[in-house]
């Protein structure tokens, strides 16, 4: 099959590296346009345009949706994986089999940005992907394909999108062999379906009167980025790895014990494992305290 892919993050490119390799021709790389990045707003290719590049791919950028032209009426099939526009069924009608999208959680769970995100957020101890035929709707079209996924206790979202990213290759080849054959895929049950939304700034702060797993997962669920975040002193302080301790401390106490840098909750207290304090590189949570010197009964908000 004549095949493009629109896809933008890194967790796409060993579905590239596949279908590079295959039987298929992938001939077009859909991303997104270069976006301001760091400190410097830098304009930055996604990482699946730079693979494009690299691989002797033509790349095509539009901006949005209106801005598509019709070239996609030339191809069988288009990829889809965390692209990040939703697009009209105008487009997903050019090629021959229209869309297919590879999305990161067992559908109807999950629909939206976030899949992998959301799962560890809420403590869910499985999750997978699915393959389905796109249409207009968010995440709402029938099912080509599952495959589950267990969750590994102190997983990060960003460990999970690689694992999940590796079970892609298989899946997409499986649901182009049933394309080809002709099977149709399975309508999802809308009774089911949950919401994976967008990560948002408010939701990275931490409250630390939550139970402590709840913190935890928060801090798992948003590493390595955005990153869930404190203030220490009047300053951020990003955390990307926690754990709950057996120790209790009153809620937003921070103390240094025996090594470990704990903070009270609602229940036991939290261990910081890694930090990142405003304007300096990621670092083990003891380094951390060493350098800040906490006073008795000092509080982290």
């Amino acid at each position: 099959m004549k095949i493009a892919v629109a896809a933008s993050p890194e967790v796409a490119i060993p579905t590239l590296e596949y279908l590079r390799a295959s039987e298929h021709e992938l001939l077009l790389i859909i991303s997104r346009p270069d976006s301001p990045v760091g400190r410097g707003r830098e304009l930055t290719p996604t990482a699946v345009s730079t693979w494009a590049t690299t691989n002797g791919i033509e790349l095509y950028c539009p901006n949005k949706a209106a801005d598509f032209d019709d070239r996609l009426k030339n191809f069988d099939l288009v990829i889809t994986i965390g692209y990040g526009v939703l697009l009209p069924e105008y487009i997903l009608s050019q090629p021959k089999h229209g869309f297919i999208n590879l999305h990161f959680s067992l559908l109807p769970k999950l629909r939206g940005a976030a899949p992998a995100q959301r799962a560890i957020i809420e403590g869910l101890t499985e999750t997978g992907i699915t393959v389905f035929q796109l249409d207009a709707g968010m995440d709402t079209g029938p099912i080509y394909l599952q495959t589950k996924h267990s969750i590994k206790p102190n997983t990060t979202a960003g460990d999970l999108l690689n694992e999940l990213a590796q079970l892609g290759p298989t899946a997409i080849s499986e649901t182009l062999s049933a394309i080809e054959n002709g099977i149709k895929p399975v309508a999802q049950d809308h009774s089911l379906a949950t919401s994976a939304a967008k990560l948002t700034k408010s939701e990275a702060q931490i409250d630390w009167s939550e139970k402590a797993e709840n913190i935890v997962n928060q801090v798992l669920g948003f590493a390595p980025n955005p990153g869930a975040t404190a203030k220490f002193r009047g300053e951020v302080l990003r955390i990307t790895k926690a754990q709950v301790s057996e120790h209790s401390l009153p809620p937003r106490e921070i103390t240094l014990l025996g090594g470990s840098v704990l903070v009270g909750t609602s229940t036991s207290a939290v261990e910081l494992l890694e930090v990142t304090p405003a304007g300096k590189k990621p670092m083990s949570a003891a380094a951390w305290a060493n350098g800040a010197r906490f006073t008795a009964g000092e509080a982290i908000e």
